[in-house]
Order: C-alpha cells, then sequence, then structure tokens
C-alpha cells in the first residue's frame, strides 16, 4: 500500500537527518508573502529517489488524516 510507502519515507528522514536537509531545502517553496510551502511533487519525486513511490494525492491524505500518524514523536 502506498500509504505505508508515505510513512516509510517520514520515518526514513526522521532517522536520517542529512536526508532530512536535504528534503527540507529541497522540497518546499516561497509564497508570495514569503512564507514556505511544502511542494508535493516534489516530495513525491525526492522519495522517488530513495526508492519510496507514492502519490501527490497519497502524500496528501497522511498529511491530512483524521487521525494524526505518529512517527518516533513526530507527528504528520
Amino acid at each position: 500500500m502506498s500509504l505505508e510507502q508515505v510513512e516509510s519515507f517520514y520515518q526514513m528522514l526522521n532517522l536520517e537527518t542529512g536526508v532530512y536537509e536535504l528534503y527540507y531545502q529541497n522540497c518546499r517553496h516561497q509564497g508570495v508573502f514569503g512564507g514556505y510551502h511544502w511542494d508535493t511533487r516534489k516530495i513525491v519525486n525526492f522519495a522517488a529517489t530513495f526508492g519510496y513511490i507514492f502519490t501527490e494525492a497519497e502524500l496528501e491524505e497522511l498529511w491530512f488524516a483524521s487521525e494524526p500518524v505518529i512517527v518516533n514523536d513526530l507527528r504528520l
């Protein structure tokens, strides 16, 4: 199931600080008023470079699930 891929991806990010830094630097974009927003397309492509396969819709499903997902004390 691809939702499991999304969860596994975030678990990996939680464990690998160097990869998380790359994720943080490369998977967001600056909005009109100076704030930053996560770019789901970039996240999906970034995750794929590490072998995690899921869609933008599946990523958003995990993000906005009614029940929070907790991965090693990190709430998604």
